[in-house]
């Protein structure tokens, strides 16, 4: 008995002990807490071996001692850490096929866009022709997967960039852009109506005037398409914006020489891109350094420019060469003096060599 009651009083004053000591490291906490400006930062180390002993204490001893993070969030980080433990994704088999090579996608995508009449069969064929061996079934996934109709569909929608690109040599554009020219009168708008040909980049001027009315492009439209002699003799398509000067007049003139008229779509300037170019390089190298007094002034401008533009200026979109160079003598020599011949009074070069 003796020996019990000994027990029991060093069990109480141990517990005791252990009471004093929890409560002062409580208060010293709470203190500490209390001189900490925002929102402590523990790493996951940390969250676990707090969440581990706070699972211990329970939630209402949690209430009385935690500082750190409320007891529901402590006892959140331990339920999470239990997860932790039996999570097994990283080791997971999923079922199914492996999904294809990411750069196989990108090239089945390739070939059904670029060939709008081909089948899934004949694309697992090209494929094949390059090494790679997929299904049928395969290749309308990865089509349907990333918005490419099948092929009924597809034969049935061509947009503008395939259509223009499919018919670059029997196509032309035409247009129209305006100048400020000083006369006696003051400044006077004129309108300049050009056409060109979307494979070579050939440009005609039309006509020049400060009024085009609709007898003005009857007659335009009529010039334009005279036999053998007219610019658009020998094509098949063009291309115009919704200029209210494109008159029903001047499309059934040109109409009936077997050139179908295509009006643009709204606010779609670069599906006519070719004639946007054009305006912009004329406007750029002459138009916009120059003072214009008269129609003859803008004349001899425009005149002076189109034999600049074609027989003298490097073209970046046909290969930075020449559209229509007057001789190659002198291209490919290294040797003989260099000139240069000079238009608008310097505004445009051309250097070249005296070849013999």
């Amino acid at each position: 008995m003796e020996w019990a009651r000994i027990l029991a009083y060093i069990a109480v004053t141990v517990d005791q002990e252990l009471l004093v000591r929890n409560e002062y490291l409580a208060t010293e906490n709470r203190i500490l807490r209390g001189q900490i400006k925002g929102r402590l930062l523990l790493s996951d180390t940390e969250k676990k071996t707090l969440a581990d002993i706070g699972y211990r204490l329970g939630r209402r001893a949690l209430k009385d001692v935690a500082n750190t993070a409320k007891p529901d969030t402590i006892l959140g980080w331990y339920r999470r850490l239990i997860a932790c433990k039996f999570d097994g994704s990283k080791a997971r088999c999923y079922p199914g096929r492996p999904r294809i090579n990411s750069k196989i996608e990108a090239l089945v995508v390739r070939i059904g866009k670029e060939n709008v009449g081909w089948g899934y069969d004949r694309i697992v064929g090209a494929l094949a022709n390059l090494g790679y061996t997929l299904s049928d079934e395969t290749v309308g996934n990865i089509l349907r997967r990333n918005g490419v109709p099948p092929t009924p569909d597809r034969k049935r929608s061509t947009t503008w960039k395939e259509f223009i690109r499919a018919h670059m040599a029997v196509l032309a554009g035409t247009d129209f852009f305006t100048v400020e020219v000083l006369t006696l009168r003051g400044l006077v708008t004129y309108y300049v109506l050009f056409f060109i040909h979307l494979e070579s980049r050939r440009v005609e001027l039309a006509g020049i005037t400060p009024h085009p009315n609709e007898a003005w492009m009857k007659q335009i439209s009529r010039n334009v398409t005279m036999d053998k002699w007219g610019f658009l003799d020998s094509r098949r398509y063009l291309i115009h914006d919704r200029d209210t000067k494109f008159t029903d007049s001047f499309r059934a003139i040109v109409k009936s020489t077997q050139v179908e008229p295509l009006k643009l779509p709204v606010q779609s300037p670069n599906i006519n891109a070719y004639a946007e170019r054009w305006v912009r390089s004329v406007k750029e190298e002459a138009l916009s350094k120059l003072i214009l007094f008269g129609e003859a002034s803008l004349r001899r401008a425009l005149r002076e420019y189109l034999m600049h533009f074609r027989q003298e200026r490097n073209h970046q979109g046909k290969g930075n060469v020449l559209l229509f160079p007057t001789t190659t003598k002198s291209m490919n020599h290294v040797h003989g003096s260099v000139n240069c011949k000079q238009r608008l009074g310097g505004l445009l070069k051309y250097y070249y060599r005296d070849v013999a």
